[in-house]
């Protein structure tokens, strides 16, 4: 049996990939991983860059023992997908990049050291309005509150102090250079209306990397997995190698 490993967003966790779980469990070994200080993964309370990550889910595989791997990662776990399958192409199968970049360009440091002292020093409940705005269309977010609800407790759920950490490690990534090394067949996916990782981001990923293709949802924002129909079993297709 094959093994999928699912790589979260930012200051959530692997739960948060419950409904694609579902869906891959019948045909594959599926491992959701927490990044350090998300879920249940420990943390020390030190420094850590987006290449930190990638590198505890290489050493994750080799632990697994079933490497070469399907993987899939959302926004800051799409960031440390590109690293993981830029820097161990041998490690990764199949690769779908969802609402995610290679960079964020100009001015990123300073964008996110805010986005840091925010998670900090805001309360978290203050901070669900910001991020429910980014994640879903207000269409979704009346039709489907008990979706919403699940990813909004999973955010509060989150340690602030990983939360922070992991904004500076995403201000201070860049894969760019990384791409053209990722040998994966790849599928980048996002949102038409994602303003966090617009499309423009996933088109330059999509032509970065030598075996990609690009899929947008129509009228989905940032978690476009979750709101667009049918997303998730496009990309469970393609990490079981199934074409569509």
């Amino acid at each position: 049996m094959s093994t999928v490993l699912l790589l979260h967003s930012l200051a959530m966790s692997g739960e948060l990939w419950r409904p694609l779980v579902e869906k891959l469990e019948p045909h594959a070994r599926v491992v959701a991983m927490d990044a350090r200080g998300h879920g249940e993964s420990a943390w020390d309370g030190s420094a850590f860059a987006i290449e930190d990550l990638a590198g505890d889910a290489a050493g994750l595989i080799a632990r697994l023992g079933d490497g070469p791997v399907a993987v899939a990662g959302m926004s800051m776990g799409g960031c440390v997908a590109v690293s993981l399958a830029g820097t161990h192409p041998d490690l990764v199968s199949r690769l779908v990049l969802a609402d995610t970049t290679a960079t964020y360009g100009p001015g990123k440091a300073a964008a996110w050291a805010q986005r840091a002292g925010d998670a900090i020093g805001k309360p978290r409940d203050k901070q669900l309005e910001f991020q429910l705005d980014r994640w879903f269309s207000p269409d979704f977010l009346e039709r489907e509150p008990v979706e919403a609800k699940r990813l909004a407790d999973l955010f509060l759920a989150t340690d602030s102090g990983a939360h922070a950490q992991a904004c500076l490690a995403l201000g201070a990534f860049d894969g760019t250079a990384m791409l053209p090394s990722i040998t994966a067949d790849t599928l980048v996916v996002v949102g038409e209306h994602d303003y966090a990782t617009p499309p423009a981001m996933a088109s330059a990923l999509a032509d970065g990397i030598p075996r990609a293709r690009l899929r947008v949802f129509e009228g989905a924002r940032h978690f476009s997995l979750f709101e667009a129909p049918g997303a998730l079993d496009l990309v469970a297709a393609h990490l079981l190698g199934e074409v569509r």
